[in-house]
């Protein structure tokens, strides 16, 4: 069976741009669009082809790629895109949504005549760009197939977890994926601004955990973009990362549930925006205890 498959990808931020490329790699034919269309330069130069509108890409796709801001964006684009869907082509939801936009992007695939499948990945920047990041995906077993090969080609892994994507399945691993990734990554933060103000080499910190239970790599990661203000370009951004954190709580809120360190977290991750330090790395909450203009020691 031909695994080749037309793309496009409509979106070409930090992950939409690694996706991109990876399908490029693996042989698929890619039309991009973004907003802003410089970044869909490096792309061309690699192979894309550039399209001037959501419905210029999708036309004559055989799937189509969302990687977004939020629900609302993708709403947008995929409206703007319809006058060149083709019933029947392969949707691909990439963009963290909240567990109610689900439904209604469901109702809008079967408007504009997609085959959805919900397909939030689990991963940053470096595994975008290796193509190993972790896909949890919930679509039909008869639209499974076809979206295999660019599955395939953006993550080492797929994880199904249903069969209607109106149930929000993924989407719901998804946000509890982020809520551990919100919560260890402030932690670092944290340490880091409690070992500094209390005299403590951070590398003893890490010495003493080396190969423990506790030693955990993506601690290490994060405090070592704070230490090496390594803060930019961001593999996960504060905004982003403030966008999803909303996301969980008005879940958990759904549920009747209190998450106080998700809140935390968000609050942190609010002033660290009030800072300024929207498009850094999520790990900038750390300034959000030492204050602005405090730079890592």
């Amino acid at each position: 069976m031909e695994t080749k498959r037309t793309v496009a990808v409509l979106g070409t931020g930090i992950m939409g741009a690694a996706m991109a490329r990876n399908l490029l790699r693996a042989g698929h034919e890619v039309r991009v669009w973004n907003r802003d269309r410089a970044k869909t330069g490096p792309l061309v130069d690699a192979g894309a082809l550039a399209a001037g509108s959501p419905a210029d890409a999708v036309a004559g796709a055989d799937v189509v790629l969302t990687m977004l801001f939020d629900a609302a964006a993708v709403t947008d684009v995929i409206r703007q895109a319809a006058p060149g869907v083709r019933r029947g082509t392969a949707w691909v939801q990439s963009t963290t949504v909240g567990v109610d936009d689900a439904a209604p992007l469901a109702d809008l695939a079967g408007e504009v005549g997609l085959d959805l499948v919900e397909a939030p990945v689990s991963g940053t920047r470096a595994p975008a760009e290796a193509g190993t990041l972790l896909v949890i995906a919930a679509g039909p077993d008869t639209v499974r197939e076809r979206v295999a090969p660019v599955l395939d080609a953006i993550g080492a892994r797929t994880l199904w977890t249903g069969q209607d994507p109106a149930a929000a399945s993924a989407t719901r691993l998804k946000l509890v994926v982020n809520s551990w990734v919100l919560a260890a990554s402030n932690a670092a933060g944290e340490v880091v601004a409690l070992a500094q103000v209390l005299d403590v080499d951070p590398g003893q910190f890490f010495e003493l955990l080396d190969g423990g239970v506790l030693d955990l790599p993506f601690l290490r990661a994060k405090a070592d973009l704070i230490l090496e203000d390594r803060l930019e370009p961001a593999s996960f951004a504060v905004d982003t990362s403030l966008k999803d954190a909303h996301l969980i709580l008005a879940a958990a809120r759904d549920h009747g549930l209190r998450l106080d360190g998700a809140e935390a977290s968000a609050a942190r991750l609010e002033r660290a925006a009030a800072q300024g330090r929207g498009t850094e790395d999520l790990a900038a909450a750390y300034f959000a205890s030492t204050g602005e203009g405090t730079e890592p020691t």
